[in-house]
């Protein structure tokens, strides 16, 4: 693979950088591949990993890193703990269950920051309620209150996550959000924690939540959606235009079962869309590929190459039509630069499927100039290759060349007709 030229009146500046001043027209990012991400099979991270993942997305800007369950066990809040004192930048927080020892180990790790966050969570639907918790919905109710107002004796800045809330009685959600409001919490984090709802659907609940809870006009609106059903950064922008503010979710899409959104596919959501959402972020989203290959590499889970933004596919084109396209205007194919999400650039991928166009631009790029009857030779050469191989390299391409005007110099000119 080899990059494009520069596209020809293709301006690099079409997505928009930076965030609108206006009062709520930031979405803030939660990225918690530290702690649901690393709950993926296989995906475990030790201390040092911990911390290099969490300087990187300190680099990336995100919001907040939540850097573990604390009370899960001593290294996890060791780790949550070394973030909190020696990260700068996001919010540090780590999860609690609606206890005091949770919530305890949580402002123990997390009070060196220096702008800590207590982030406690309660299941609401009555499946999460009656199967797992063995409780009723009143005691949920106190639970929840209980837990809110000791996390505020304890920090000023408490999020509140009702977990399963895609599925729960939506009147009874909004009963405990607003016990948890009305104790004290700041943020109010609404999570499909199966992936279950379609967006539509978790629209309206988040403006429902807004809606019916008294002094949601004071609190932050956090929304975490899984991708059960592929919908997990459709139901976070279906959040997002109900009037949520803050996305939660991960590098890579990494989390349980099927992942969380992806924090890269929202942010370049809201990036490429800005002209239709008018809504900004905090993110320097050249970092998207850096930090997608650190997650990568140290978690050992794969990013696919088709994955959206930072797969290795993502600015790459191997159809004809395309490259043609794409050669004469990097925007007729890209609807971002590779520049702005920090990868290579526009990769030229010469297969079976190539065109004239592309072959001509690759020969040009690694130097070999053929007159037009060598320029055919080639082009059928390069066709029979193509058909057997998956790719073909520059390497091959230039044997291909080689061979080609060999066969020209042996054959030497074409005999001059005789007169008459």
């Amino acid at each position: 693979m080899t990059s494009a030229a520069p596209s020809q009146g293709a301006a690099d500046a079409d997505v928009p950088r930076g965030a609108p001043d206006a009062p709520g027209s930031v979405v803030e990012f939660f990225d918690t591949t530290l702690r649901d991400g690393e709950q993926s099979p296989g995906a475990t991270l030790h201390l040092a990993d911990k911390l290099l993942i969490a300087r990187q997305l300190a680099r990336l800007g995100v919001d907040v890193i939540e850097a573990g369950f604390p009370a899960s066990s001593p290294g996890d809040f060791e780790a949550v703990q070394r973030i909190a004192r020696e990260v700068s930048g996001p919010q540090v927080t780590g999860l609690a269950r609606a206890t005091h020892g949770d919530i305890d180990a949580v402002h123990a790790a997390v009070r060196d920051a220096a702008r800590p966050l207590i982030h406690v969570f309660m299941s609401v639907s009555d499946l999460h309620i009656t199967s797992k918790l063995g409780l009723d919905r009143q005691t949920v109710l106190e639970r929840t209150g209980d837990a809110i107002a000791y996390a505020r004796t304890l920090c000023e800045a408490v999020e509140f996550s009702p977990e399963d809330a895609g599925r729960a009685d939506p009147d009874y959600l909004c009963e405990v959000v607003q016990i948890a409001v009305d104790n004290g919490a700041s943020v109010i984090n609404i999570p499909d924690t199966t992936g279950y709802c379609l967006p539509e659907e978790f629209g309206a609940l988040i403006r429902t939540v807004r809606r019916q809870v008294r002094g949601m006009e004071r609190t932050l609106v956090s929304v975490h959606c899984h991708d059960d059903l592929g919908l997990a950064t459709a139901n976070s922008l279906a959040g997002i235009a109900a009037g949520a503010r803050r996305v939660e979710g991960c590098i890579n899409g990494l989390g349980e079962r099927a992942g969380n959104a992806a924090i890269e596919e929202v942010v370049m959501a809201l990036r490429v869309r800005r002209p239709v959402l008018h809504l900004g972020d905090h993110l320097h989203t050249e970092e998207l590929v850096p930090t997608s290959r650190l997650v990568e590499q140290l978690t050992g889970i794969v990013v696919a190459p088709n994955k959206p933004v930072v797969g290795r596919n993502a600015f790459a084109h191997a159809s004809g039509v395309h490259q043609h396209g794409v050669l004469r205007d990097r925007r007729t194919y890209e609807i971002m630069s590779a520049a702005d999400v920090g990868a290579d650039g526009t990769q030229i991928v010469l297969t079976a499927r190539s065109g004239r166009h592309a072959l001509r631009h690759r020969l040009d790029r690694i130097g070999v100039q053929l007159s037009p009857e060598s320029f055919q030779r080639c082009w059928e050469r390069f066709l029979e290759v193509a058909d057997s191989s998956k790719a073909v390299e520059d390497a091959t391409l230039a044997e291909i060349a080689l061979a080609v005007e060999r066969d020209q110099a042996a054959a030497g000119p074409a005999p001059t007709p005789l007169p008459g």
